[in-house]
């Protein structure tokens, strides 16, 4: 495993704006470059590959240890929910998509930092732009990502779940241009598989007294929705959730997987796994000097702090009312002055790619950039 340097591609902007990328910089800072790029071996990407399967696999236990001794208060699921998540668990609701956040470096097995399980972006640059990279830089070289392919094989599984006139409604904000893109590249995904896919805005959705509705009075059948669970669960308009007249992708059984006790949760059940790190839902003498301090609900690095002998970081934010919980630290690579993080994707339940990101702090965060990466 290695970064580097390339010569970006003439015209490059062009060529990610005719993909319907067009937040390649935000806030004013590069959040995608192709100045450079990471390298892998074809060993390197196996031992991805295996340790994303295994977590997932492990994961699956947790949510079944999760619902049958009906640990909802321990992981901040408001009890009033508990019997909705089983019976979506129970009757195996499917998963589109997800995330892990992995520190790897090549020389050690792939440590699992956190599982985006439920709103998990970098979804299109990592399936679609760096894939299109890739043929016009290094077109004689593999990229581990089949998530395109996997996303349609997948939604064609929700098709067969349907009648023949089901529609996919897609939720999100579309004043954020991540999520805007994330949300309708699902929808392109789902439309090649055959669904009828019809987008709405989070605001616009209703309630009937019987159904969720769009603002044409349409039943929503299925919303695929880029709205946490954990906010959808403390709302007032949430509680209709419970009526169980909508599927819902992700499943609500994935607010087990998306929040931070899951990482103490594993340690207890899998301890000293080699694909995980001691955790605690508090501070701990295991933990040694160097830890870090998360929320149990915490989105685009927030209220993150790292601290060890001669290392501190923290990052501001409105999360943490739930509580923290506290991990070994484990600390990413560094090339070239960059920290770098594996984001591998899973989808319908499999291994299917990965996205670099990487960024001068340890905390990587919402803007941090994306960087393309290859094998040979």
């Amino acid at each position: 495993m290695r970064r580097e340097a390339v010569a970006p591609r003439p015209g490059w902007q062009n060529k990610l704006e005719q993909l319907g990328f067009d937040y390649y910089v935000m806030d004013g800072k590069p959040y995608w470059t192709e100045q450079s790029c990471y390298a892998f071996s074809s060993e390197e990407i196996d031992q991805l590959e295996a340790a994303t399967e295994e977590l997932h696999g492990m994961c699956l236990k947790a949510v079944e240890h999760v619902v049958s001794s009906k640990l909802w208060e321990r992981m901040r699921i408001p009890p009033v929910w508990g019997d909705y998540v089983e019976r979506v668990w129970r009757r195996s609701d499917p998963t589109i998509c997800g995330r892990f956040d992995l520190a790897y470096d090549g020389n050690g097995p792939p440590k699992l930092l956190e599982y985006n399980a439920d709103t998990p972006t970098a979804l299109y640059e990592a399936a679609v732009v760096q894939w299109y990279w890739l043929k016009d830089v290094k077109p004689e070289a593999e990229q581990f990502n089949s998530i395109h392919e996997k996303l349609i094989d997948a939604w064609r599984g929700v098709l067969g779940r349907l009648p023949p006139e089901g529609l996919v409604h897609f939720a999100r904000f579309e004043d954020h241009p991540e999520d805007l893109a994330t949300s309708e590249y699902l929808r392109d995904t789902a439309l090649q598989a055959g669904l009828a896919g019809k987008p709405v805005t989070v605001p616009q959705i209703g309630w009937d007294g019987k159904r969720f509705t769009d603002p044409d009075e349409v039943p929503i059948q299925v919303l695929s929705k880029l709205y946490p669970w954990e906010w959808m669960a403390r709302e007032s308009f949430g509680a209709h959730v419970l009526t169980d007249t909508t599927a819902f992708l992700e499943p609500a059984w994935k607010m087990i997987l998306s929040n931070k006790m899951l990482l103490p949760l594993l340690w207890e059940g899998f301890p000293g796994h080699a694909n995980l790190l001691p955790a605690f839902d508090s501070e701990h003498p295991d933990l040694g000097r160097a830890f870090v301090k998360k929320p149990i609900f915490g989105r685009e690095g927030h209220n993150v702090t790292v601290v060890g002998p001669g290392v501190f970081d923290t990052a501001g934010g409105d999360y943490g009312r739930e509580g923290f919980l506290w991990r070994a630290y484990h600390p990413l690579p560094v090339f070239d002055g960059n920290h770098a993080l594996v984001g591998s994707w899973v989808i319908e339940g499999k291994p299917a790619g990965i996205g670099m990101r990487e960024d001068e702090r340890r905390i990587t965060h919402n803007n941090s950039r994306f960087v393309p990466h290859y094998f040979t």
